[in-house]
């Protein structure tokens, strides 16, 4: 079935904005099949007048947690009094507290308590979802994180992307024990989640709370092994050389970077990965030291945004509230925020068929009540979204 969508401002997101006005585009079943100007629009199709309202690809979410047990609303508190995110880590707080929350949880638990953040991205535009698991930290509790992401994909019009984190933290019962638990838990569980097919990628946090280069190193060596792409939590609170280790393995991101070297971006840019920029984190930490976002965009590196939807550090699931911030605590520009939501997030996750308007892209569309893109980014919180358009099917 064919629709032609008339009235609209289409950023093609192609070239920066790529801005079309008065344009109309031609969806033929999942796919975009033409766009361009209106009075230029094939002719004979059922038609679907927007009145000038702004057309964008739909949004990618390139990072986000959002399959978790519990909350930590108390470490809120505690920050707010003086403690650092390291301070509670090591007191047995931070990730390893909604470890023992999300093992306490069954499958079902979880996907009835991640329903509503996914659907929360949904009312914000979001098409593409990545989800992580890195909260069960033993092989059974992984497994079930990434079934439940799976499931969440069938439950709405979204895509799910699942990566794989169980090297995430070093659980209590592996304390003094990493390299122990790389190869006993994270890479075990890896394989059974591979297997399985419930992976698309593979992550890991490269911190001086969590693993070493060379403990990442041995789990990105068996996920290229099995024929999986990786990305990396690196540079957030220390420079520890992630990025350029997340380089060599051909990485498809690199993710928060706020330590980030001059050699980590050269790396960087040889390489190819994506630099994705997770200002909730920065905010709800109230960190100091930005990521480098100028040096970046001089190396040609291109910039995602995501969300960071997580229960500690980034209870966050608007991504145009993640846009509002990149540029107004980073310094990005509009036009780079709203790459970082579609072109540049699609290329972060590996996916080439999305995240811009031309023909042969899958048909994930947003409608939004705003007239210009830099609207999206301009306003602080608000829900614009007017129609959400996902694999050619409109939103009832």
């Amino acid at each position: 079935m064919a629709i032609l969508l008339t009235g609209l401002q289409a950023a093609t997101m192609i070239g920066g904005y790529g801005l079309i006005p008065d344009a109309a585009l031609l969806i033929e079943g999942p796919r975009i099949a033409w766009i361009g100007p209106r009075d230029s629009a094939p002719t004979g199709h059922e038609t679907r007048d927007f009145q000038g309202r702004l057309l964008t690809p739909g949004l990618i979410d390139a990072h986000s947690h959002i399959v978790f047990g519990g909350h930590r609303a108390a470490e809120f508190e505690q920050r707010l009094q003086g403690a650092s995110y390291e301070q509670i880590a090591r007191a047995g707080g931070g990730i390893l507290s909604t470890v023992t929350a999300t093992r306490a949880a069954t499958e079902d638990d979880l996907v009835a308590q991640a329903l509503p953040r996914l659907d929360a991205m949904i009312r914000q535009g979001a098409t593409t979802v990545e989800v992580k698991s890195g909260y069960g930290l033993t092989v059974r509790d992984e497994i079930k994180m990434l079934r439940a992401a799976r499931r969440l994909g069938q439950m709405r019009a979204v895509t799910i992307r699942t990566t794989h984190l169980a090297a995430h933290a070093v659980p209590p019962e592996y304390a003094g024990r990493a390299d122990a638990y790389i190869e006993e838990v994270a890479i075990p569980s890896l394989r059974a989640a591979q297997a399985e097919g419930l992976v698309d990628a593979v992550d890991a946090f490269c911190e001086t709370i969590a693993f070493s280069p060379a403990q990442v190193d041995r789990l990105f060596t068996a996920a290229r092994a099995l024929g999986l792409r990786v990305k990396l939590h690196a540079e957030q609170l220390s420079d520890l050389g992630g990025a350029a280790l997340a380089a060599r393995h051909a990485a498809l991101s690199a993710d928060h970077l706020e330590y980030l070297s001059a050699e980590g971006i050269a790396d960087m840019a040889l390489a190819g990965t994506v630099a994705t920029i997770l200002p909730g984190a920065f905010y709800t930490l109230r960190e100091t030291q930005m990521p480098p976002i100028a040096a970046l965009r001089a190396a040609g590196v291109p910039m995602a945004v995501a969300t960071d939807c997580n229960p500690g550090s980034s209870p966050m699931t608007s991504l145009t509230l993640a846009m509002n911030m990149a540029c107004t605590l980073f310094r990005l520009t509009p036009e780079e925020a709203l790459l970082g939501t579609t072109a540049h997030a699609a290329r972060a996750l590996g996916l080439s068929d999305r995240g811009t308007l031309a023909p042969g892209q899958r048909a994930d569309l947003c409608l939004w009540d705003a007239t210009h893109p830099a609207e999206l980014s301009y306003r602080i919180g608000a829900e614009a979204l007017h129609t959400r358009i996902t694999g050619g099917r409109l939103d009832a």
